[in-house]
C-alpha cells in the first residue's frame, strides 16, 4: 500500500468537502454578522438548493452551471423576501430569532416532504472520467465542484471587497452602530445579507447534488458541520470560517481514510472542545471590547 498516494487522495477529498463546508459556513457567518441571529434553517436552504439544481437539470434540461446560477439567484431573492416578511422583528434578537429559524426549518422541511416525497433522488453526474493530479486520481465531477466553488468564493470576495454594497455590508457585519453613524442605512442590508447567506447555502447544496443523493433530510449534517466550522473559526469571522472549513474537511478526510468515519466524527468534536477550552473565540474570532 502506497501511503503517499492515499495521503494525496485524502487531501484532494478533504479540500472538496472543506470547500463546500466553507460555502455553508460563510453564509451562516454572514447571516449572524448582519442580524446577530443563529440561522437554524440554513440546512434547509442547502436542501432546497440541491432540489433546485436537480429539477432544473433533470426537468428543464438546463446545463449544470446555469442551473447552479439560477438556484443561487432564486435563493438570494427568496431569502431577502423571507427576511423582510418574516424575520424582520427578530433582528438582533438572538434567542427569539433562533427559535423563529428553528420553526422556519421545520416548515421548509415538511413542505419539501409534501412536494418531493421522502425518497432520495439521484442526479446524473455533471462530468465523467477522472483527472490525475500528481499521484492522486480525482473524479472529474469532484474537480468540477472544486472549480465552481472557488469561483463562487472569488466572486463573493470581489463583491465584499470592491463593490459599494459589499463594503457597506462588511461595515454592518463589523459594527452595526458605527456603520449607522457613518451614514450607512444598515437596515437596507439585512435582507441583502440574509439573502446572500442562504444563497451560499443553496449553492453548496446544488454542488453537492451530483455527488450525493437529494432528499428533504440532507440539510441536517451540513448544518451541523457549518456550525462546527463557525465555532472553530470564530462566530462572525468570515476569514476564520474559511480557515476552519478547510481544516475540518482535511481532518475529516484523513481520519476517515486512515481510521474510520465514526473516529473522524469523534476527532472533530474533540477538536471543537479543545478549541473552546484553549481559545473560546475561535481561530480568528474577536474578544469582547
Amino acid at each position: 500500500m502506497d501511503w503517499s498516494i492515499l495521503a494525496a487522495q485524502a487531501t484532494i477529498n478533504g479540500l472538496v468537502v472543506g470547500l463546500l463546508y466553507l460555502l455553508m459556513a460563510v453564509g451562516f457567518t454572514l447571516v449572524f454578522g448582519v442580524m446577530r441571529m443563529v440561522n437554524f434553517a440554513h440546512g434547509e436552504f442547502y436542501m432546497l438548493g440541491a432540489f433546485g439544481a436537480y429539477f432544473l437539470t433533470t426537468g428543464l434540461d438546463l446545463p449544470f452551471l446555469p442551473a447552479v446560477a439560477v438556484t443561487f439567484a432564486g435563493a438570494v431573492i427568496a431569502g431577502a423576501l423571507l427576511e423582510w416578511a418574516v424575520l424582520q422583528p427578530f433582528r438582533h434578537d438572538e434567542l427569539n430569532g433562533m427559535i423563529a429559524t428553528i420553526g422556519l426549518a421545520m416548515i421548509l422541511q415538511n413542505l419539501a416532504l409534501m412536494f418531493f416525497g421522502p425518497d432520495p433522488l439521484s442526479m446524473p453526474a455533471v462530468a465523467r472520467g477522472a483527472v490525475r493530479l500528481g499521484t492522486a486520481v480525482v473524479p472529474a465531477a469532484r474537480l468540477y465542484v472544486v472549480v465552481f466553488a472557488l469561483a463562487v468564493l472569488a466572486l463573493l470576495y470581489g463583491f465584499l471587497r470592491y463593490s459599494r454594497p459589499g463594503r457597506a455590508l462588511r461595515a454592518v457585519v463589523e459594527d452595526f452602530e458605527i456603520a449607522s453613524i457613518q451614514g450607512i442605512r444598515a437596515r437596507i442590508y439585512y435582507p441583502l445579507g440574509f439573502g446572500i447567506g442562504v444563497g451560499l447555502a443553496a449553492v453548496a447544496g446544488a454542488l453537492m447534488a451530483p455527488l450525493f443523493s437529494v432528499s428533504p433530510f440532507v440539510g441536517a449534517t451540513p448544518l451541523l458541520k457549518a456550525f462546527i466550522v463557525v465555532i472553530l473559526g470564530g462566530l462572525g469571522s468570515i476569514p476564520g470560517a474559511a480557515a476552519a472549513g478547510l481544516l475540518l474537511g482535511l481532518v475529516e478526510s484523513y481520519a476517515s481514510l486512515f481510521l474510520s468515519s465514526s473516529t473522524a466524527d469523534m476527532l472533530i468534536f474533540v477538536l471543537v472542545i479543545a478549541m473552546l477550552v484553549v481559545r473560546p473565540k475561535g481561530l480568528l474570532g474577536k474578544g469582547e471590547a
